[in-house]
């Protein structure tokens, strides 16, 4: 076995990128955690709890912490508009903003990078572009920015609206906000506006700031950006989506995708449309987006210890807080079906279709009755994010068979508890991807920028769209 492993660490093994999932609330993916022995998200509200994880993180050589957002509470269950099921597990309710906590974390860290959910739905670009580039300046280039149009009616409702705006409304609205962002952060200082000379006198070179003049559909943004060039300039660019609409969007503009599937199968499906979308309708290097999977491990010395962790977490588990956070993820509230009926045969075809995906794909699963119960119980750890138990070997086996048939570069590794998950992961898994080769812990020269640990350098590649608008020094 050792000579084995040797030999696969010895092929120039592809890199994994790894990002520690995250949010800044209580409950994130698995309700009623928050209350487990070596949970500590019950202090989510406080900086200590986020710069030590940082600092965790960062000694053991994650690449990222990428944090989750919404913008309204998960009320559809029990509903309408009731927020009481998700409270006793803290589930993603209540929230505090992400972006708020990274310049401490970039303060007592030296690689760490961090990314950031934002919406464009309901933030003018002009205002997000000045937040942005002010924490690329306090991080030195180590944020990055995961774009989501929103989905949840009750931020719609609490940001001024009577309900959300349509699906593919809201990516034509992100395609037009992206333009505007872009032609603020790369075009609107030159690279050697920001001179600093005391001899002459000038911080910036006049003529070498100008306004942007966008008109548009949606946006009337005269410009010019308040902000001086950030080392990033535009943030590394994170996107999730896979419906027609967000695959167009994350193809022309993401530069690493957060894909989510049962199977690695149905990853690779996701992926080979990214990127035959990125080669074939907007010109880019289909290798320049990086495939992040969402994973969630559960591990120990041994597979039996594994297990007996899994049962653990299970009896911390709350119910209710899971079928809310179902609701908001659907918008379905299944409080008005009874506890005994199988939702593979309800009318009600999305959820039809989701429990049926599972059914076929989550192991154990076949042949059995998929009630609100079984729903719940499978959300308790991690969602609807796919789940590996077991001992180092068995978990990372099953990792590298998501590699190799998903093609994937990466993974989005989600907590059951925090930091108790993460402290697990240090422990058991990555030593053992770091002996297979799949794993470096110095792989990137110290303070590497966001863009630098993805893609090898502190610019946007110039096969993105958003390199047009670059303003080069002469």
């Amino acid at each position: 076995m050792a000579v084995e492993e040797s030999d696969r660490a010895s092929k120039g093994r592809k890199q994994l990128l790894l990002n520690a999932f995250v949010m800044n609330c209580p409950g994130h993916l698995s309700p009623g955690q928050w209350r487990h022995p070596r949970n500590g998200t019950a202090n989510y509200n406080k900086l200590s709890f986020w710069t030590n994880l940082a600092k965790l993180l960062d000694d053991a050589g994650f690449h990222c912490m990428f944090i989750a957002d919404v913008l309204g509470p998960y009320d559809v269950y029990r509903g309408p508009s009731n927020v009481d099921p998700a409270l006793p597990s803290g589930a993603q309710f209540p929230v505090n903003d992400p972006l708020y906590l990274v310049p401490a974390m970039a303060a007592v860290t030296k690689n760490l990078t961090f990314g950031v959910t934002a919406s464009t739905t309901y933030d003018s670009p002009y205002a997000l572009a000045r937040r942005f580039s002010t924490v690329d300046h306090l991080t030195e280039g180590r944020v990055s920015w995961n774009i989501v149009t929103s989905y949840l009616d009750s931020a719609a409702r609490n940001l001024g609206l009577d309900t959300q705006v349509e699906h593919d409304e809201r990516y034509r609205i992100a395609e037009e906000y992206m333009e505007v962002v872009y032609k603020l952060w790369e075009g609107s200082w030159r690279d050697d506006a920001a001179v600093r000379d005391e001899v002459s006198g000038q911080f910036a070179v006049p003529g070498r700031v100008r306004e942007i003049h966008h008109k548009g559909k949606y946006f009337n943004v005269p410009g010019p950006h308040i902000c001086e060039p950030s080392p990033q300039r535009t943030p590394l660019l994170f996107q999730a989506g896979t419906s027609k609409a967000g695959t167009d969007f994350g193809a022309k503009h993401g530069e690493a995708i957060f894909l989510g599937g049962q199977t690695p199968q149905k990853v690779r499906e996701s992926v080979n449309s990214l990127r035959q979308t990125a080669k074939e309708k907007f010109g880019r290097d289909p290798s320049h987006l990086k495939m992040i999977a969402g994973m969630t491990i559960i591990i120990d010395e041994t597979d039996e210890k594994a297990a007996n962790k899994r049962n653990d977490f299970l009896s911390y588990g709350d119910r209710e807080g899971a079928l809310a956070l179902f609701g908001g993820w659907t918008g379905i509230d299944l409080s008005t079906y009874s506890d005994d009926e199988d939702f593979k045969f309800v009318k009600l075809p999305a959820v039809q279709s989701m429990v049926q995906r599972w059914s076929d794909t989550v192991p154990g699963s076949e042949g059995l009755r998929w009630t609100k119960s079984r729903i719940a119980d499978f959300l308790l750890l991690g969602g609807v994010i796919p789940k590996i138990v077991g001992s180092p070997k068995t978990v990372v086996d099953e990792l590298e068979r998501w590699v190799e048939e998903g093609d994937i570069d990466g993974f989005n590794l989600c907590h059951i508890t925090n930091p108790g998950s993460f402290e697990d992961m240090i422990e058991f898994l990555l030593p053992e991807l770091e002996k297979r080769g799949l794993f470096n812990k110095e792989r990137q020269p110290e303070g590497a920028t966001a863009r630098e640990v993805y893609l090898g350098q502190s610019r946007l590649l110039d096969d993105h769209p958003g390199s047009q608008y670059k303003w080069r020094a002469e």
